[in-house]
């Protein structure tokens, strides 16, 4: 693959979410999709009610304009595209809920699992019965391989679930999934092209990475929109798409380490709560609210979240065998 092709594509993504900035954002809030918060959430977040919600439709855009040229050229951009979107639609459709019946939750939690399942059945379908990738999964930091057999297929529905949920845990502040996210974007773009695996990946990577730097000057603090659960799931559903791509899931924990803290949060204090009659662990989760209750401001969590991610990232990029 030509470095032509996915600079073109960074760069594409990053046009189409910057202009739709100004289009999206006063249409958002014409028609009142504004964030319902949280009630026990920081009370510094009281502000932030009504900004408008569902701006992941914006880099979703401009991935899709970015991705969809190259789909005919390279097949592999379709899994990842698919997992993509597919996921975004069922974060639209939980917004939208959201925004109609003005609360804080929109599916039901069955409703979203169930839709998640459906979606990585066929994206696992699709995966191995119609581009034939094999499940070998990379071991880290070495030149060997580890077939999973027959776990192969329930491994890959707990990854991308995991991961998915990881996204949509971390979708709390301004800016904190967007950068996260990007950084582990440009890691895939990096491994794609190192490897001379999935140039198709790559250009859907790259274009990831285009459009959330784009997303960033709206979203960044103060935020003038949020993704909603339209853009952390579709992140989510990429970063995974990548990890089975690229055939390396067992990096996922990795670079992805932030979801994983945010969702390991989260069962803890739940967990705590319910075994000791309402104790908590945490002063709340995910675990970048507790750190707000503790005073540190929304751009010191943001700054060290994504500084971790982005040595992380490098440290998994040696490990690239």
């Amino acid at each position: 693959m030509m470095l032509a092709e996915f600079v073109t594509a960074m760069c594409v993504s990053f046009a189409v979410t910057a202009i739709a900035g100004p289009i999206a954002i006063p249409l958002l809030r014409r028609f009142k999709f504004g964030q319902t918060v949280r009630e026990d959430g920081p009370e510094t977040h009281l502000k932030k009610s009504g900004t408008p919600t569902m701006g992941g439709v914006m880099f979703v855009a401009g991935i899709l304009a970015a991705s969809i040229p190259f789909a005919a050229k390279y097949t592999d951009v379709v899994p990842v595209l698919f997992l993509t979107i597919m996921f975004g639609v069922i974060g639209f459709l939980d917004d939208f809920i959201k925004v109609k019946k003005k609360r804080s939750t929109g599916l039901y939690a069955w409703q979203k699992l169930s839709l998640q399942i459906v979606v990585t059945a066929i994206f696992a379908y699709f995966l191995t019965g119609v581009e034939n990738i094999d499940l070998l999964m990379k071991i880290p930091f070495t030149d060997k391989t580890a077939d999973p057999g027959i776990l192969g297929i329930p491994l890959l529905f707990f990854v991308v679930l995991g991961t998915d949920t990881g996204s949509n845990f971390t979708d709390g502040l301004d800016g904190l999934d967007s950068s996260v996210t990007a950084v582990i974007a440009l890691f895939f773009v990096a491994v794609a092209v190192m490897a001379g695996e999935s140039s198709g990946a790559a250009i859907v990577a790259a274009a990831v990475f285009g459009g959330l730097l784009a997303f960033l000057l709206f979203n960044a603090y103060p935020a003038k929109v949020f993704m909603g659960d339209t853009g952390a799931l579709a992140l989510g559903g990429f970063v995974a798409g990548m990890a089975y791509m690229t055939h390396m899931p067992l990096f996922v924990p990795f670079i992805a380490v932030i979801y994983v803290i945010e969702v390991i949060s989260v069962i803890m204090q739940v967990s705590y709560f319910k075994l000791t009659g309402g104790k908590r662990i945490f002063k709340m989760a995910p675990i970048h609210h507790h750190f707000e209750k503790c005073g540190w401001s929304e751009t010191r969590i943001v700054t060290v979240f994504t500084v971790i991610t982005i040595l992380m990232c490098m440290i998994c990029l040696v490990g690239v065998k």
